[in-house]
Parts: C-alpha cells; structure tokens; sequence
C-alpha cells in the first residue's frame, strides 16, 4: 500500500492512500468524515498509524470500501513529506560501490553515520533553500527506510521486522561546509529545507526486493545520477542492526541509505544545486519526487 500525507480541504495535515481506480491515482482522504468509523480514535496522521502498526492498518484498509465524497484526485492534492516531521534521520555515508570507485575511496570497514534533525525535512514541490554563505551545496538521490517500532539493540537477522516502509529522498548536502569542518557532517547535513522526502511511503509488501530499486536524479532534464540499489555497500539489516546498537531507533525515524555513483562534484563542470533549477529525485518502485531550488536566507550568521 502506499501512504500519503497531504493537506485536506481545510488546510490540516493528514494521512491517505493512494488507490489505483482505474482512471488515474486517487487519495483516499482518512480525515474524511465517512472514515470515522473506519478510524475509529485513531487521529488521521501516518505518524500515527506507523506506532499503532503501519503492517495492521494497511491490511485494515485494503478490505476498506471508501465513500466516493473521501476520494480526491492525486492531481488535486497538496503533498507532504510522508512524515512531514520524523524524530530524526539517520543517514548512511560511502554507502554505495559504485560511488566509492568514482571517488577512488576504499569501502569502510563499517557504516559511516551522521544524524540530520528531522526539522529539515519538506515534502514534493517544496523548495530547496540554498544559502548564500555555504559555499557549493550537493544532491544525492537516495533510498529512505522508515522505522516502525522501537529498535534498540537488534539483531541482522530481525532487523528487517522493524521496517514500516520505503520513500525517496534528496539528502542535499553543504559539501563545501562539510571539508571546512573537516568532515565533519553535522552543519552540511542540516541546513534548512534541504531534506526532500516523498512522495510516499510504500509498505515491504510493494518492495518485496529493496535491493533492487532504480534511483535517478536530473537538475532541470540534465541526467546526473543513475543508479541502483543493488550496489549498496552495507544492506538495510546491517544499518538498523549497527544503528540500533548506538541509539534507539523510533517508529517514524528514517535511514537514509545512501547514494550511488554521479553525485555534483564527479561531474564536470560540477553540477552543485543553484536557486532557479529543479530538481527530481525518481525511482520506477517508489515514484518521483520534484523539488525547485531557490536562494535561502544566510546560514551561518544569523
């Protein structure tokens, strides 16, 4: 199944599916006043629905018959972020072979992590703010595991148990602002506005083989990376098991997995991100996530 969270007529943030009626995508509004008794007490919010148990509730809704007045075209919606405001992301550096051999950099011998702060999320057709004093600002198409219940301390071999779903996302990255740290990540991995996630969660059920998802990515028609999934370093069960020895992993927490080969800097001229262009993260798995790039305030002084 595949979660959306969008803003309803009346301008409020909620959670739907995306059905396939035949005559293109619709969004099963769950707000909707003839889903109350479908939803019972249960707050329209995917959030929500992910740490009440996103498995259970898909199951509960595709037996649901939805009201004709709850359906609104895809078209018509305003997306979110899936999770519009998860706890954290936690994002997987050097990750992909192909990416490494472009950069001739030797494969680590265990996940590189860095934490990005949830408040730097947008959604699909949010822009990119790109600040003035940051120097050159990176793309990565990547994609995004998010978690559906507490996991601290778990196996490899459990670890795929705690997926709720998968989603695109565009970690754009400070990179001059990363060297001046000297690698540190922290500040180039959270300025603000410049974590695209969308345009929608799809459970395991729909992406039975995670490791084997194309991701694309273009600034303004230009291809620049084209890549798979197929060539990640350490699997999605290696990065919740090493993760969660090192801190809890929430339900609606994202780990970000990494990006493949052709990021802004291989290129030539490099490609950095500049206001004004578009940029589109794409997968044929998980849809296709657009997001305008436009100038943002100062960053680093304030």
């Amino acid at each position: 199944m595949r979660f959306v969270s969008f803003l309803n007529p009346s301008g409020t943030p909620v959670a739907g599916v995306l059905l396939d009626q035949g005559k293109g995508d619709q969004v099963a509004d769950l707000s909707h006043p003839s889903c109350r008794k479908l939803m019972g007490a249960t707050v329209p919010s995917l959030q929500v629905l992910i740490e009440q148990g996103l498995g259970d509730w898909a199951q509960r809704l595709a037996q649901a018959s939805f009201d004709s007045d709850a359906l609104r075209s895809l078209a018509d919606v305003q997306l979110l972020a899936p999770l519009p405001r998860p706890g954290k992301i936690v994002g997987a550096a050097f990750n992909f072979t192909d990416g490494l051999a472009e950069r001739a950099m030797a494969h680590p011998q265990e996940p590189v992590t860095f934490i990005r702060s949830g408040s730097t999320v947008i959604g699909p057709g949010a822009a990119i703010l790109i600040p003035p004093d940051v120097g050159n600002v990176g793309y990565e198409a990547e994609l995004a595991v998010v978690i559906g219940r507490r996991a601290l301390c778990v196996s490899r071999d459990d670890a795929m148990h705690y997926v709720a779903g998968y989603t695109l996302h565009n970690d754009v990255s400070g990179s001059a602002l990363v060297k001046r740290d000297g690698g540190n990540f922290v500040r180039g991995k959270n300025l603000l506005a410049s974590a695209p996630l969308g345009p929608w969660l799809v459970t395991p059920d729909e992406l039975p083989d995670p490791y084997a998802v194309d991701l694309r990515l273009d600034i303004d028609g230009r291809p620049l990376q084209n890549g798979s999934t197929a060539t990640m370093l350490f699997n999605i069960a290696d990065l919740i098991s090493w993760i969660s020895h090192r801190m809890p992993l929430e339900p609606g927490d994202v780990i970000a997995t990494g990006t493949p080969a052709g990021v802004a800097a291989m290129h030539t001229p490099p490609a950095w991100l500049l206001p004004g262009a578009t940029v589109t993260v794409e997968s044929s798995r998980l849809g296709r996530l657009v997001n305008p790039i436009k100038a943002g305030e100062p960053f680093l002084e304030r």
